[in-house]
């Protein structure tokens, strides 16, 4: 996959990973990984920019004797989420105008 395209699907899949449940870093990379290739390298700096942009939260808990911090999607994330799908409709559009370029 396009590296630009991919970079605009990663923050989505993260988004969409914490709607059931909070979630910590491995984790999210273990639930986005069969869909969408990451790195914990790559992760991090998404997440502080959803932090920083109020789409999650965080807190801390202990987990066997450590510390691990937790992500939990808030509503501005949901509502980032639902544009996204919204907005869908037109990347459809885009794609059969390009698909339908090249099959003609």
């Amino acid at each position: 996959m396009d590296s630009q395209l991919k970079k605009g699907l990663i923050e989505y899949c993260v988004l969409a990973s914490l709607v059931e449940i909070d979630s910590y870093g491995y984790q999210i990379v273990k639930e986005i990984h069969p869909h969408l290739e990451i790195t914990e390298s790559t992760l991090y700096p998404i997440l502080k920019r959803l932090e920083t942009n109020k789409k999650v939260s965080t807190y801390s808990k202990i987990h066997n004797g450590r510390l691990r911090k937790y992500y939990h999607l808030t509503d501005l994330g949901i509502a980032s989420i639902q544009k996204f799908l919204q907005e869908w409709n037109d990347v459809e559009a885009v794609h059969h105008y390009i698909k339908g370029s090249v099959e003609e």
